[in-house]
């Protein structure tokens, strides 16, 4: 005689723990999201004109001559990678 929908409250109940759920999720999706970097990672290379370039070849933006072009122009950190010597 009594079934679960006889009340109103089986189906009340039911919203209010779904509601319930998806609100613990959205919060632990949070908190996550917060405490993380969001998927970004720092540069490698400190050298964020490189890094740049890296990913515009990894995309297919550029292709591999254009890259080098470029990297040749690009500033280097460290004088043994850019073929320069110190000594004049």
């Amino acid at each position: 005689m009594y079934g679960p929908w006889d009340g109103g409250w089986g189906f009340g109940m039911m919203l209010v723990m779904l509601l319930f759920l998806a609100l613990i999720v959205v919060g632990i999706v949070f908190v996550v999201r917060s405490f993380s970097d969001g998927g970004r990672t720092t540069p490698r290379s400190g050298n964020r004109a490189l890094d740049i370039l890296d990913e515009r070849l990894a995309r297919g933006e550029i292709d591999r001559e254009e890259y080098e072009e470029r990297d040749a122009l690009s500033p280097k950190g460290d004088d043994v990678t850019s073929g320069v010597s110190g000594s004049s």
